[in-house]
């Protein structure tokens, strides 16, 4: 009957689920002995090289670190915000640096709207500029992940000062890296790991989010052996420090688009005129300065990659800067909780530490929350672009929201604090300030969603 049919398939299927059940078990059982015996490995001949060599300690520390590696073998699972021993003693680094010399000087900076000249050469002495250039060129040889590493942690004090390492690593030393001749690298990476403040000139009045509708012009010579160029650059970071431009200009505006050509040139080219630095709402201390090129000569040699295709490395490193910016805003964020839980742990109301309110705990909880979710964003898009694999959604996902957190933490934070979050006895007014340009420059939060959007739509397809 078909009774009798589904008790016979009920039958069956259990069968099955308890063969599957066993066969799990099995696979687990049998993974297990594997990592223990890597284990056991690894112990045997760490055990064998303190009995033979002398600098054992050194000896055991690798060892140590060679076992984990093995024993971990059967999945390649990692967390993304689990740091290689390098990139954590970056990490340290540019936070000692950032507490004990950057921090005293943060409101005198901003004040004055001058980055003070003494932290310029201790960024550069602690090899803050030169994470990423390789060690042939004076450079750390490091990861993306210790640059935003870096750029995360002097965040968390002053995002002026990181702005200008942001831009100088993820701009401008990675597009001569990447699209560089051997000459051009040879000739500017150790300049720029060692002193030159690298700026990356794209923006113009009509060319904003629309980068590419650009009019500053190359005009080639009859020999073809230089170029000249001629318009102005607005919101260019890091300006007036500057000794080294990326320049974006067309050589053919016929072209449109396939007519954008990238230089690189020296800040001191006769024709190169830095206009006076903005005044603006937040990033004081960083400056942003329009910068006009009047009849400037620069040699063909000076053409990063090839004529036509600058439009190509512009969305590429582009697509790196924001996951810069990202870390830049949680950093913000970070440094906005650095300042207003201590005060919750001090201050008392009604009997009470602020600390332990039931409100305000749910409400510095949501903060941690979404700081820690913009922080996983922003690691998991860094190990994508160090593994080579498609990070372009990830890279505006990240910056979008690590802004939106930034923002909703800096606001926040001035409540929390009260009246004294209002005025400039603390710096979170300056977050609340610094934070608001994380929506806009290096593509707006509408130009992340348009991104976003057209992804997904496609993945869809």
């Amino acid at each position: 009957s078909y009774h009798e049919f589904e008790i016979e398939l009920l039958i069956y299927r259990t069968h099955l689920l308890s063969l599957y059940v066993n066969i799990h078990m099995i696979k687990l059982y049998t993974a297990a002995k594997l990592r223990a015996a890597a284990g056991a490995s690894c112990f045997i001949r760490r055990n064998r090289r303190r009995e033979t060599s002398p600098a054992s300690a050194s000896i055991v520390f690798f060892s140590t670190q060679q076992c984990r590696n093995e024993t971990s073998s059967s999945s390649d699972f990692h967390p993304v915000t689990r740091f290689s021993e390098e990139e954590r003693l970056v990490q340290e680094s540019a936070s000692s640096f950032a507490k004990n010399e950057l921090k005293p000087l943060v409101r005198q900076m901003d004040e004055q709207q001058q980055i003070d000249s003494r932290v310029i050469s201790r960024l550069f002495s602690n090899g803050f500029m030169a994470l990423e250039i390789p060690e042939e060129h004076d450079g750390a040889s490091l990861s993306f992940t210790s640059a935003c590493l870096t750029i995360e942690e002097l965040s968390r004090v002053d995002p002026s000062v990181a702005v200008m390492v942001d831009v100088h690593n993820t701009l401008v030393v990675n597009a001569i890296r990447f699209w560089g001749s051997k000459m051009l690298q040879k000739k500017y990476l150790p300049k720029l790991s060692s002193g030159c403040i690298g700026a990356f000139c794209l923006s113009e009045a009509q060319s904003g989010s629309d980068a590419f509708a650009l009019r500053t012009s190359a005009q080639v010579s009859e020999d073809g052996s230089y170029y000249t160029i001629n318009g102005t650059k607005l919101w260019i970071t890091s300006a007036r420090e500057a000794g080294a431009f990326v320049v974006f200009a067309t050589v053919n505006p016929s072209l449109s688009y396939k007519g954008i050509t990238a230089f690189v040139i020296d800040a001191d080219t006769p024709g190169i005129i830095v206009g006076n630095p903005e005044s603006k709402l937040g990033l004081r201390a960083s400056s942003t300065c329009p910068v006009t090129f009047d009849n400037v000569k620069v040699d063909a040699d000076n053409i990063l990659g090839k004529v036509g295709e600058g439009y190509k490395y512009c969305i590429e490193i582009l697509n790196e800067g924001r996951i810069g910016i990202a870390a830049q805003q949680v950093g913000i964020a970070k440094g906005c909780m650095d300042i207003v839980l201590p005060y919750l742990h001090e201050r008392e109301q009604f009997g009470q530490k602020l600390v332990n309110m039931p409100m305000m705990q749910s409400q510095y909880a949501q903060a941690a929350t979404e700081i820690h979710a913009a922080e996983v964003m922003l690691y998991n898009a860094c190990r994508l672009k160090e593994s080579g694999l498609p990070f372009v959604k990830e890279a505006s996902i990240c910056k979008l929201y690590s802004s939106q957190v930034a923002e909703r933490t800096a606001s926040k934070s001035i409540e929390w604090l009260g009246g004294i979050g209002f005025t400039t006895d603390l710096l979170a007014e300056k977050f609340y300030r610094d934070c608001k340009v994380g929506s806009i420059y290096e593509g707006t939060s509408n130009i992340q969603l348009q991104t976003i959007a057209k992804i997904v739509s496609d993945e869809y397809a």
